[in-house]
């Protein structure tokens, strides 16, 4: 049992799919109450249905668009009534795989485009941080764990709204882990490498993840296990006096 987190309780938005499905199975197993929150209601449900058979943990399935400030304040409510305190939110939800985005060029992303993604990997993490946060504070104590991307190391070419996205989480990180600091509210992030992490792959996409296996020290296709380890040990005891960082999952192909 990963220390620090029997009983403790978990909100994973996006849990409903891929990565994110993942993650609660993941903070099941090592003992955690895991609110599961997608904006996919029925998929937030099965998976929270899902930890509690597979792991026995006491689980909620809820119905949240991260996007939609009153929406995650009554994820947090009703995670607070279920359980009585929030330990941990992984800010897992974005628009990326589940919900397909244009990969090209500058030129071809449409503006209306633009502002969705910004709404969900951006202001989803402000909503949802702020929906919690009273909680923390109040037990001085919590973890926050944002997702971000390799992508913002690389810079690599299309799909730039996603990876400005993914670079504001890590200023957002920095940030709120300074104004938390004082409450003993530890703020973190990770950064994916090119993860495998749609259910049902196209050869397309199978092909496409297999392309970046070149450029890491360690030569294989990323799954969304590969993350789990990390997302749990910046959740746990063992690193509370770790904060305001962003740690590389990407199997060596970023060294910073």
């Amino acid at each position: 049992m990963i220390e620090g987190l029997k009983d403790k309780v978990a909100i994973i938005t996006g849990g409903g799919h891929g990565i994110g499905k993942v993650y609660c199975l993941g903070f099941g197993r090592a003992g955690a109450r895991v609110v599961c929150a997608d904006i996919d209601g029925p998929a937030a449900e099965a998976v929270a249905a899902q930890v509690a058979k597979e792991t026995g943990a006491k689980s909620l399935g809820l119905s949240v668009d991260v996007a939609a400030e009153e929406s995650t304040k009554a994820m947090a409510a009703e995670a607070l009534e279920r359980f009585g305190k929030i330990d941990i939110l992984v800010n897992n939800a974005a628009i990326f795989a589940t919900i397909p985005i244009n990969r090209g060029g500058i030129e071809t992303i449409d503006p209306k485009e633009w502002d969705r993604l910004m709404a969900v990997n951006l202001k989803g993490l402000f909503f949802c941080a702020r929906a919690v946060l009273p909680a923390m504070r109040a037990q001085k104590s919590g973890k926050i764990i944002n997702i971000s991307s390799s992508t913002v190391f690389s810079g690599s070419a299309g799909r730039i709204h996603y990876v400005t996205s993914k670079a504001g989480v890590i200023g957002f990180t920095r940030t709120l882990a300074r104004e938390v600091g004082d409450d003993n509210i530890q703020v973190n992030a990770i950064a994916p490498g090119s993860t495998l992490s749609e259910e049902t792959p196209s050869e397309e996409i199978v092909r496409f993840r297999q392309l970046q296996v070149g450029a890491r020290a360690l030569k294989r296709v990323q799954l969304p296990q590969d993350l789990i380890g990390a997302v749990l040990f910046l959740s746990s005891g063992l690193s509370d006096f770790i904060t305001g960082q962003t740690l590389s999952v990407d199997g060596g192909a970023s060294m910073r």
